[in-house]
């Protein structure tokens, strides 16, 4: 593990009852964005969860900005500077735009209720709808404004792009960019991995709880026995 890194995952494991799904796995990440990427029960959403403290793992340390965050609450990694944007964004029936933007507003830092308006202008026209009358695209942009607003050292977003037109997923892919460039670390897991190659400069590969790869992103995009391998895309998939 480099010694700058802002969030350092060591020979982590977790287990649900006697499910083993996290076997062993390491990471660790600067300020440059990381892809995570994997087919579908590989266990990049519960390596998000571990992160977030809503698992508690079997063995093995996380630490963020030099802390260890191991046994801490979720409440205390968030508090500590890391946003989460979970699969399926989580947005609530009966609370409107706007509510849901002023819970979490701080009133301090880089990111403003004004600002997520002014980044997402959809939303600042919908903020009196209420999250069950929000299309896929507002729901995913309110759950990334959402998780901004805590001004955080690094968001965590899980499969942004799933159920999203391509356009949207072009504009995700525009925002992570824009959060990156912004000063914040992005932790990115993806199944689609054309849009995580567009985002990420690094990116590693998880198949059956394990990381088994890691590597730029341009190494990935040009090997297609790679892709095959561990992804299970055939050549040609890739642009």
């Amino acid at each position: 593990m480099t010694t700058d890194a802002l969030l350092e995952i060591n020979d982590l494991d977790l287990r649900y009852g006697s499910s083993h799904v996290l076997h062993g796995v390491s990471l660790d990440l600067g300020r440059k964005p990381l892809g995570i990427l994997g087919r579908n029960g590989m266990g990049k959403t519960s390596l998000c969860r571990a992160i977030m403290g809503l698992h508690s793992s079997s063995a093995g340390t996380i630490r963020f900005a030099g802390d260890d965050i191991t046994t801490w609450t979720p409440e205390k990694r968030a508090q500590a500077g890391i946003g989460y944007v979970p699969q399926g964004r989580r947005v609530f029936r009966s609370l409107t735009v706007e509510e849901h933007l002023n819970i979490m507003s701080r009133n301090r830092g880089a990111w403003t209720v004004d600002r997520v308006y002014e980044t997402f202008p959809r939303l600042k026209e919908r903020r009196r709808n209420l999250g069950d009358r929000l299309s896929g695209g507002e729901q995913q942009m309110l759950a990334i404004g959402r998780a901004l607003l805590l001004n955080p050292k690094l968001v965590v977003l899980d499969e942004p792009t799933e159920g999203l037109a391509p356009a949207i997923v072009s504009d995700v892919i525009e925002l992570i960019k824009l959060i990156s460039g912004d000063g914040i670390a992005v932790l990115l897991v993806e199944q689609n991995m054309h849009a995580a190659l567009a985002a990420m400069q690094d990116v590693a590969i998880m198949v059956g709880g394990e990381v088994v790869v890691t590597c730029t992103a341009e190494t990935l995009k040009s090997d297609p026995v790679l892709q095959k391998r561990h992804l299970g895309l055939e050549p040609g998939n890739v642009d």
